[in-house]
């Protein structure tokens, strides 16, 4: 019964009227709205970001990479004995490093990752990210990422120029010289450090969906690779497959370090892109408070109301207590009224943000129709689309917060006005 005449009375009061009142509420339910919105925008578009760099690190990279202090020559039997491990699947030689590589008058310094083409698909599938021409690797060809063959205006069937070796000696003795004339002996003696260049024709163009891969890849032939650092039958690490690319490469990498000899050592993708993870993580949590500030912004919009709401029924609130109304029905007609501001409020909130996310990227597109600024660059955030994922988890959280906010902004303003006295409040009546 006091829920009823509560409720009866909250939805009364808020009925629209021509007045300051109606308009300061129409304001709370849009900064509720807008609070709201935003949280689950940006918390959306947070684990997007993450979700999207877990699935383009792990169609890029080896779940586990076996490195040692320097070349592995004994890779061979490194790989033969990972089939007794439990949880491997697969492994797969390989070979990196920094090449120059040039065509039509461009230059540009990629990582070249020299891989055996058969042994590689097992471990990463790069055949499923080839765009334009073909998954066909040998000694004269090379395979480039799509934003690194578009700043060498390289295409499908083009040759270009790759140099290599063991650039970084190379590169401190030029420096050296500019200071040191007499360092160019030194330099002449580093001259076996740097490969001959090699002419490959383009066989093949991937896009893997992250700038940073697109723009600093090219993969050659693992024989090439070794030619080109003069590794002989070395290599410079190994990638392992797994059955589960989040448990069992974890377990895999722990065993592995207990077994390899010779200053070898393994590492998950998890270990690898930590940082980046972790920075995410926290973002998203840092953003959720930050942006929860803006409800309670509208919290006080929402008190504001009750307040100038209870002043203007005082006379009312005297006589519903002088009738026999008690303290927990008169503090719950307003506690309603600011919970079903927040309720709507939560509601519209949840509408918009669910809609803006499933539209993201058609507004972006319209923005870079209407605007000469580069918004969202690839360079930059490393994705070409706002990547979003929505959480129920976390939007539930979102609006429970919200409406607990609300609920809480709305408590004193009614217990306030419950403790009116009804002699007071008649008195100039």
């Amino acid at each position: 019964m006091t829920s009823r005449f509560s409720l009866f009375l909250a939805l009364r009061y808020l009925k629209p009227k021509r007045s300051f009142v109606s308009v300061i509420t129409v304001i709370s339910i849009l900064g509720v709205t807008l609070g709201i919105a935003v949280m689950i925008i940006v918390i959306s578009v947070m684990h997007g970001f993450d979700e999207e760099l877990r699935h383009t690190v792990l169609g890029f990279e080896p779940e586990v990479t076996i490195q040692g202090d320097g070349a592995l020559d004994d890779w061979r039997q490194i790989i033969a004995s990972l089939s007794n491990v439990p949880g491997v699947v697969a492994a797969a030689p390989q070979v990196s490093g920094p090449v120059i590589a040039q065509h039509d008058n461009m230059v540009n310094t990629p990582v070249m990752e020299g891989i055996d083409p058969q042994a590689e698909l097992k471990v990463v599938d790069i055949k499923n990210l080839i765009i334009e021409g073909s998954y066909k690797l040998d000694d004269e060809s090379v395979i480039l990422g799509v934003a690194l063959a578009n700043s060498l205006n390289a295409h499908v069937g083009d040759k270009i120029t790759i140099t290599g070796g063991n650039l970084k000696p190379i590169l401190d003795a030029i420096r050296q010289e500019e200071n040191d004339p007499d360092s160019k002996k030194r330099l002449s003696d580093l001259k076996n450090e740097v490969s001959m260049p090699e002419d490959l024709t383009v066989t093949g163009i991937f896009e893997s969906g992250r700038y940073e891969y697109d723009a600093n890849v090219l993969f050659v032939s693992l024989s090439l690779g070794q030619e080109i650092y003069h590794l002989e039958d070395s290599v410079h690490s190994i990638a392992v497959k797994t059955t589960n690319p989040e448990i069992a490469a974890t377990e895999v990498r722990d065993r592995l370090n207990q077994t390899l000899k010779n200053g070898a050592n393994a590492s998950t993708w998890m270990d690898n892109n930590e940082d980046r993870f972790d920075a995410i993580r926290i973002e998203r949590t840092v953003m959720f408070f930050i942006l929860l500030f803006i409800v309670i912004v509208a919290a006080f919009g929402i008190m504001t109301t009750l307040i100038t709401v209870t002043v203007q029924k005082t006379r009312e609130i005297g006589v519903m207590k002088a009738l026999g109304a008690t303290t927990a029905q008169i503090t719950w007609v307003f506690m309603m009224q600011g919970m079903v501001v927040g309720f709507f409020g939560n509601l519209t909130g949840f509408l918009l943000g669910i809609t803006a996310v499933q539209y993201r990227n058609q507004f972006l597109g319209w923005l870079r129709t209407i605007s000469t600024m580069k918004i969202f660059p690839a360079s930059v955030y490393d994705f070409s689309a706002i990547p979003a994922q929505i959480v129920p988890h976390d939007i539930a959280i979102i609006c429970v917060s919200g409406f607990i906010v609300c609920s809480f902004a709305a408590f004193f303003p009614a217990w306030f006005a419950a403790r009116l006295d009804p002699v007071e409040a008649l008195r100039y009546e």
